[in-house]
């Protein structure tokens, strides 16, 4: 959420109490001046072996489906979500707003996920705590990851009103009786907030100085709405990295979607990915800049430490959508901040914000986009999150998973942008393969009428077939790799060569996997586990991590059945028998399990 309401929607909200590697390029010409950037990021096994997240939810979700509550929906679709191929999944603020209706960004109480009666309600507009859990145990069961929308800019809503540094009567005393010092004995007055948006003028009462000076033009300032944190104060920027570790803890979460970053204090976020539980655990920010330099010097300015979502690639579908075929499809080449740091790049078509008619940032690709998705989705950086609404809402569902199937089985490897080929209608983008995947060439056409190119693809001598199902027969290229491809109007083909599949290769045959660690922080009551991406080592669920032997202490042992020829990323943990969990620091370890039997010999500092 970012700049989410118009001035009117948001009074009304107020009034009513509900505020809530870098690519090859055809005849060697130059890749462009994309600055160079820190490009380090968070180790999360989603985002390796062409991962693909998807957000779960949009604005305004119905609060009762066929399943029932939003996290039983979300729950119930964990085996098709896997069957699609979608290795993560983005959940909506998981904390009680300001009344059962809030969406969840107009946050009153961080610490109650649907489980006490606060504002009218037990439960949150998606559901109780337990729905939530239940959910997210589904979701780890097929593999996928969750990462929960962190909402650290503000609070609304507050239980009482009190006098701001003897000038404003407002309502910033948040006390929370109804949870009663439970998990947290925090407590928030006007001296915790810089100012405060308000009924019945939905003015701005300020009594402290913002943390930061507006800067990128005036594009990134510190208010935004309801009561604004203060993290110049040591104590709240405290308690929020507490508050972020328990909701770690307490969901078992994977990763983090921050919200509204460039409104948050840059140092201060700085601090809280250092020390919230970040290690091993994805991180994507919402700095919404439509500027690629801003976007490049936000990454520069947090130091490659979280992901970002490209907000200037959305803008350009949004532009190729508004010209519904007369705009230049040669914008695409070495587009938005994917190109200029693919390693911290998020790319999106669309968002709860971008299809929200009454939100600010109201920007929907609504043409042509179906060839945005082909262009995300076979890109050699970036890492794609696919919107629920345009999966589920829309019907594109079966043409996102078809090209989610391409990208995990044919995606790889180096790719060229073909500039001197593509024109005003056709987008051309190639991958050459792997030792054991064959590569794609992707064709995108905006005009009104059927197109044909000639292309020297990096596949010589081979047959190819468009893996969409948009394009019929079979094209054969010579010894130099150059066929002429079609692609239909207003439409996207994935030529892929023959013998490149569009599922993963099967695997068959299961390796004894001995691990091996040496670890000698441990007390009377606690163990060491194995975790890890596959459903043999739990996948990442803590509560099904295989327990390993201490008998030979500090060495700790155990024996996996894992499948052959299939990556495995994991970390060791220690958990007592009360469930308190203490995982590993540092990046997933990884390798891929062969033969009959392996060893892995580790140590744990």
């Amino acid at each position: 959420m970012k700049n989410l309401f118009t001035a009117a929607s948001l009074a009304g909200l107020l009034a009513a109490g509900a505020l809530l590697s870098s690519c090859t390029k055809e005849s060697m010409e130059p890749a462009g001046s994309a600055p160079t950037l820190v490009t380090t990021k968070s180790s999360s096994d989603a985002t390796i072996a062409n991962g693909v997240m998807m957000q779960g939810f949009y604005w305004d979700v119905p609060m009762s489906t066929a399943a029932g509550t939003w996290w039983q929906n979300l729950g119930a679709k964990a085996t098709e979500l896997k069957a699609a191929g979608i290795t993560a999944l983005w959940i909506p603020p998981a904390y009680k707003g300001s009344s059962k209706f809030d969406v969840g960004y107009g946050v009153y109480d961080r610490y109650d996920l649907g489980e006490f009666n606060q504002k009218g309600t037990v439960a949150t507009r998606y559901g109780t705590i337990g729905q939530l859990q239940s959910a997210i145990g589904a979701l780890h069961g097929q593999g996928i990851q969750v990462y929960e929308d962190m909402v650290m800019n503000h609070l609304t809503s507050a239980d009482n009103q009190e006098l701001a540094n003897n000038q404003y009567n407002v309502y910033t005393s948040f006390t929370y009786p109804g949870r009663n010092n439970t998990y947290s004995n925090y407590k928030w007055h006007w001296y915790n907030f810089s100012a405060t948006q308000q009924a019945p003028n939905n003015g701005w009462y300020q009594w402290a100085a913002y943390d930061f000076q507006p800067y990128a033009n005036n594009d990134a300032y510190d208010n935004l709405l309801g009561s604004e944190i203060r993290y110049n104060d040591i104590n709240n920027a405290n308690e929020t990295i507490n508050w972020s570790n328990w909701i770690t803890t307490k969901l078992n979460l994977d990763g983090y979607r921050l919200d509204a970053t460039k409104h948050i204090q840059t140092t201060y976020l700085n601090r809280w990915l250092d020390n919230a539980k970040t290690s091993g655990r994805f991180v994507v920010s919402e700095a919404w800049f439509r500027n690629l330099s801003d976007m490049n010097n936000y990454a520069a300015a947090t130091g490659g430490r979280t992901n970002l979502f490209d907000v200037p690639l959305h803008y350009t579908f949004a532009d190729m959508s508004n010209g519904n075929g007369s705009w230049d499809m040669r914008g695409l080449q070495f587009a938005g901040f994917t190109e200029a740091n693919g390693a911290l790049s998020v790319s999106f078509v669309d968002n709860h914000d971008t299809d929200h008619t009454t939100g600010a940032l109201f920007s929907p690709v609504s043409n042509l986009k179906m060839l945005a998705y082909a262009y995300i989705l076979t890109r050699e950086k970036g890492y794609p999150c696919v919107f629920y609404k345009d999966y589920y809402e829309y019907g594109l569902g079966a043409q996102i998973k078809k090209l989610i199937q391409i990208r995990q089985a044919n995606a790889y490897g180096a790719a060229t942008e073909y500039t001197s080929t593509n024109d005003a209608d056709v987008y051309a983008y190639s991958r050459a393969g792997d030792a054991t995947r064959k590569g794609l060439l992707l064709l995108l056409n905006d005009g009104g009428s059927s197109r044909s190119k000639g292309i020297t693809t990096p596949f010589k001598n081979a047959t190819l077939t468009d893996q969409t199902g948009n394009v019929s027969g079979i094209i054969t290229t010579d010894g130099n790799g150059y066929a002429t491809f079609s692609v239909p109007a207003r439409s996207y083909a994935v030529w892929v060569p023959t013998g490149g599949t569009t599922t993963p290769p099967p695997t068959s045959g299961t390796t004894a996997v001995t691990f091996n660690v040496t670890y000698s922080n441990t007390t009377s009551g606690q163990d060491v586990y194995v975790v890890g991406s596959t459903t043999q080592l739990g996948s990442w669920n803590a509560a099904n991590a295989k327990k390993l032997s201490g008998a030979a202490y500090p060495k700790w042992s155990g024996t996996v059945n894992l499948t052959s020829g299939t990556a495995v990323q994991y970390k060791y943990i220690r958990k007592d028998a009360a469930g308190n969990v203490l995982w590993e620091g540092g990046n997933n370890r990884s390798f891929t399990p062969t033969g009959t039997t392996a060893t892995r010999t580790d140590t744990w500092q």
